[in-house]
């Protein structure tokens, strides 16, 4: 009944015309321009021409530029520019997913308290546990509050969605009590690093970040873009998916799992950056519509899109850097309003 239903959703949905099959082509196609744009900011002036001449003579190994300029687009920020597309990627499809899921707009990827497990993690890891990767140490903590708290919400073989909610809710609770319990102990100079890592920045990345995470967001997006049609059914309700055969349990799990693993990678990167994964789902949902088959490839790219050109203003619109979850914050904040006021939330059934 799954596979006959999955047929009638394909059936109802056709390809449109005109300006929606053009919308849809530039916002898959987006991080082209902005991936070159953001290869020419920065102190080291790079014109268009530059900037692709030397990518291009780097790939085919011709050379003919000055070595600082293969220096300053492939070791400082190419790395960087991949960190926040894959950031931008994975906090968005993630939370398009969580959204379908919980069936409600206004989820976000740290629902399930990773965000808490996250700071507690790097806050251990630059205060006590200095031997310990920050990177290694968020990773790792935000996995053990999603895990948690699924437990946690897990009853006679199924997972409410009230009940994941309220545990996400104590999870965050402790994790945050337990990161001010880290903060009060830290020295000055380790509170400033706590402090600056939680605002969350792309300041510290490099090639290290993006050979330890590509494949873990490439494989967890994946699984969620060849799974996007079941979010449709998910997102009727459980009882509604359970009563045309499908494994509601198996497929809830899979895609917690997967959205919680490519949230927990970004935030393991960047910091916490806030409010992408709310405002660029429901922005495309608001445009495109619910179809998840498409709601999560557009989540894809348009978030890389949105996060690097983030970025770009964090480093380059003022004589100094500012963390790209402030910018978030300020943009996010009044969306979310935006979204409170529009969006009626008579309770999570």
């Amino acid at each position: 009944m799954v596979k006959n239903l999955a047929a009638g959703l394909r059936k109802a949905y056709r390809p449109a015309a005109g300006w929606r099959t053009v919308a849809i082509l530039i916002f898959l196609l987006s991080p082209v321009p902005v991936f070159v744009l953001s290869m020419m900011l920065g102190n080291f002036h790079l014109s268009f021409a530059d900037t692709i001449g030397v990518i291009t003579s780097k790939l085919m190994g011709t050379g003919g530029y000055p070595d600082i300029y293969y220096s300053v687009i492939f070791d400082i920020r190419l790395p960087r520019v991949l960190c926040a597309m894959m950031v931008g990627a994975s906090l968005s499809v993630s939370g398009a997913a969580f959204q379908g899921i919980f069936r409600n707009p206004l989820v976000d990827p740290y629902i399930l308290g990773l965000s808490s497990g996250a700071a507690f993690g790097a806050a251990l890891s630059i205060a006590v546990l200095p031997w310990l990767s920050i990177q290694v140490a968020a990773f790792a903590f935000s996995l053990l509050a999603i895990g948690f708290a699924y437990l946690m919400a897990r009853t006679g073989g199924q997972t409410p969605v009230v009940s994941l909610v309220l545990s996400g809710v104590i999870t965050s609770s402790i994790f945050t009590a337990l990161l001010s319990i880290v903060q009060m102990m830290a020295h000055e100079k380790s509170l400033q690093s706590i402090v600056l890592w939680i605002m969350g920045s792309f300041n510290a990345t490099a090639w290290s970040y993006v050979y330890d995470s590509w494949y873990l967001i490439a494989g967890g997006c994946a699984v969620m873009i060849l799974l996007r049609w079941r979010l449709n059914v998910l997102a009727m309700g459980d009882e509604e998916a359970r009563a045309v055969g499908m494994n509601v349990e198996l497929y809830k799990g899979i895609f917690i799992v997967c959205a919680s693993l490519v949230a927990a990678v970004a935030v393991s990167i960047a910091g916490i950056i806030a409010l992408v994964g709310l405002i660029v789902p429901h922005m495309l949902r608001m445009i495109f519509g619910p179809d998840h088959r498409l709601l999560i490839p557009l989540s894809a790219a348009f978030g890389a899109t949105y996060l690097l050109l983030v970025d770009d203003v964090a480093r380059a619109a003022f004589g100094f850097e500012i963390p790209a979850s402030i910018i978030t914050t300020l943009v996010g904040a009044p969306f979310f309003l935006y979204l409170l006021r529009k969006t009626k939330v008579s309770g999570w059934e």
